[in-house]
């Protein structure tokens, strides 16, 4: 019962049950740079309030960062009976420096000590899945200055659609993550304000400086309710609500991939460091890294659904519950860093089949959209063309044959609108130059929006 730093109101030591069923310290020492780092300056705020003198802050400092020192080298052993980070290293900083040790809790509680714990970690999290974002999008960007001009089947409902750029394609991928580059950015900005001194949840009486503390720890301000600091997790529910976010991107990526480099599609070829091959068909070369990317999705939608439930009930202040929010944080911001990392060597190392990719353009009337746009534009309604370019599709179909068998009396069969153009409208290459509405596929568009893309980018150096 010495150990524990309420002892001094219990006269039975904790069932050895309650100690492994309550302990968090497997999981949560993951933190303990962010408590040192709060640890310390709290112990320098004190100093400078005079609450504890310049030589007890000095030994307190001193301890902090030898046991800092001893975790990082793996020397630390950490005691599951003293249930989480916090509760270990100030029962070493004790051992270690004596009564200047038991000063340091002065003036906070476990309550906010981890909440402040837990921002800063996620706050770094969020800061590398950021970097990790960045990096994509730079890859991203490489490989579509590499295929402006190579035409890809589009697709709705997976059948062939209309004709883009690939570089197109892969931009569009670009403005996802520069949103959920963009969604980071705004919950550290919400998340930024220090929960420390706020005790366990009204308050201190000691005269400290919240203030000096906040800053020293990279916050904007003091958080402003000492009750909404000590029990407030939204920042741990947002933050995996971007890594969600990112996640689906991640997996309808991994999904195009998966579907590209299947042996019906084949417009893709897998680097051999990015897939395996099969224990009993020689012949196999598995996708299994776009496969678990997209497996792993589930995992973290279940860690915002564990979130959402862990706090739908619980009363102001703390609760024991919230000391379950570590697992969902954590496990969500170790799965998206390794699948943004992961995916981002995949598709810098991506090949296209320009063979299997000029083939499919020629299969599924590809161009029939343009064929309607050709009769509009000779002064047809569009839903009277769209109606006869319907008609030739069918007749196409019953006869075998493509778009771009047909000769030119073949087409006015159909209608007297059609001219010499036509066959050059139900080229592909022409059908994707044709389409220079803001946004679209026309290869001139695609390298305005690499540049534009690079330019955005570059402007992101700044929150690195």
């Amino acid at each position: 019962m010495k150990d524990k730093p309420w002892s001094g109101r219990f006269k039975q030591d904790t069932d050895l049950r309650v100690e492994r069923f309550s302990e968090s310290v497997s999981l949560d020492k993951r933190l303990y740079r962010e408590d040192i780092e709060g640890s310390v300056a709290h112990a320098r705020m004190l100093c400078n309030t005079g609450i504890i003198t310049e030589v007890e802050a000095e030994a307190i400092i001193t301890g902090l960062n030898n046991i800092r020192k001893d975790i990082d080298e793996g020397v630390f052993s950490f005691d599951p009976a003293l249930e989480d980070v916090h509760m270990n290293i100030e029962a070493e900083l004790t051992r270690k420096i004596g009564e200047a040790g038991k000063k340091l809790h002065t003036a906070r509680s476990r309550n906010d000590q981890v909440a402040t714990d837990f921002k800063m970690y996620v706050r770094g999290c969020l800061k590398e899945v950021r970097r990790e974002l960045k990096g994509i999008m730079e890859t991203l960007i490489e490989q579509a200055d590499r295929h402006v001009d190579t035409i890809v089947p589009g697709m709705t409902h997976l059948q062939h659609a209309q004709p883009v750029s690939f570089a197109h394609h892969l931009l569009a991928y670009y403005e996802m993550f520069l949103r959920d580059y963009s969604r980071i950015d705004d919950t550290l900005k919400r998340l930024n304000t220090s929960p420390l001194g706020s005790a366990a949840l009204a308050g201190t009486p000691h005269l400290i400086d919240r203030e000096m503390t906040s800053s020293a720890l990279g916050f904007d301000e003091p958080c402003r309710n000492s009750m909404d600091a000590v029990s407030d997790r939204d920042f741990a529910i947002e933050a995996v609500f971007d890594a969600s976010i990112i996640m689906m991107h991640l997996s309808r990526m991994a999904e195009e991939i998966i579907i590209w480099n299947s042996s019906p599609f084949s417009f893709v070829e897998l680097s051999d460091a990015f897939t395996t091959g099969s224990s009993i068909m020689p012949q196999k070369k598995n996708p299994d890294v776009a496969e678990l990317v997209r497996g792993k999705v589930g995992g973290v939608y279940g860690n915002l659904i564990a979130l959402l439930t862990m706090m739908k009930s619980l009363p102001l202040a703390y609760n024991r519950d919230m000391q379950e929010d570590k697992h969902p944080v954590i496990s969500s911001m170790d799965t998206v860093l390794a699948c943004l990392e992961i995916m981002n060597g995949l598709i810098g190392a991506l090949e296209l089949n320009k063979e299997s990719l000029d083939t499919s353009l020629n299969r599924g009337f590809i161009t029939a959209t343009d064929v309607a746009d050709y009769l509009a534009e000779k002064g047809l309604a569009f839903r009277d063309a769209h109606r006869i370019t319907g008609e030739l599709v069918s007749w196409l179909i019953r006869q075998g044959r493509a778009l771009s068998d047909l000769c030119l009396d073949e087409f006015r069969s159909f209608s007297d609108r059609f001219d010499e153009g036509i066959l050059s409208v139900i080229s592909p290459q022409r059908s994707v130059d044709r389409r220079m509405s803001f946004g679209g596929t026309a290869r001139e568009n695609v390298r305005k929006a690499l540049a534009d893309a690079r330019e955005r980018l570059a402007g992101l150096e700044k929150n690195i």
